[in-house]
């Protein structure tokens, strides 16, 4: 239809073919969309469906496919090559294979890729967390003389702790803003390992920046804990 009838509805029109050093018309009486067959990667193909029975000589096969509602039983293949040879004893079928069998089969590239970036991920994000956490744990310690005075001269917990998570946010915003141009700038070269996906999406970019955001406020908890429970006098002492 977009080849041929500029995208629009062909139906009750005809196209015409060369069989037997003949041209012959054929009416078109279905329309519908565009499917993929070989490859799930290569560009979709004008496609044209015809009776099994008008293929012609030396066409002794074809691809049928079944509905199968939901809880089949797992012996439907079987059932279903009985009733073929019952019903038509000349047919056989063969390669039967549901549709998630042959997703799988196509996308096996993309699930690997898909399987080891998400491992490198979350032990990307584990080694960021405990980085944050120590990073967050010696600037508090290395405050703790400060944060002291600052509490025997009457500060409020609350006010540490707000300290604490500024400085989260602070390396949050400057890391961030440093992954996010380093992934758009790397994003035409990611596109060519994915399917239908877009390396600027909105909805991929949020995900991975909850997380992170995430990660972060759960690593900056042990050190915001700390700060509030810093005893004036014992820091004081100290030094």
């Amino acid at each position: 239809a977009k080849k041929y009838f500029n995208g629009q509805n062909p139906v009750g029109r005809s196209f015409s073919e060369v069989k037997d050093k003949k041209t012959v018309s054929t009416p078109i009486i279905g329309y519908v969309r565009d499917a993929r067959y070989r490859d799930m990667r290569e560009a979709i193909r004008p496609t044209v469906y015809v009776p099994f029975a008008e293929r012609g000589k030396g066409s002794d096969w074809g691809t049928f496919v079944v509905y199968v509602a939901p809880g089949a039983p797992p012996d439907l293949p079987s059932r279903l090559r009985q009733q073929v040879h019952r019903s038509r004893p000349e047919f056989r079928a063969s390669n039967v294979e549901t549709q998630g069998d042959l997703v799988r089969q196509h996308t096996v590239r993309e699930r690997l890729l898909a399987t080891l970036s998400l491992f490198f991920a979350v032990v990307a994000l584990l080694l960021a967390g405990i980085g944050l956490y120590g990073v967050l744990h010696y600037s508090v310690l290395q405050r703790r003389r400060e944060i002291g005075i600052r509490m025997a001269l009457g500060a409020a917990a609350v006010d540490m702790a707000r300290r604490v998570m500024t400085e989260v946010f602070a390396m949050l915003v400057v890391g961030a803003g440093l992954g996010l141009a380093s992934g758009m700038a790397m994003a035409r070269y990611l596109d060519t390992l994915l399917y239908q996906v877009k390396g600027t999406d909105v909805m991929i970019l949020a995900f991975p920046a909850v997380t992170i955001f995430v990660a972060a406020m759960i690593a900056a908890v042990p050190s915001v804990v700390e700060a509030v429970r810093v005893d004036p006098a014992s820091a004081l002492r100290v030094d």
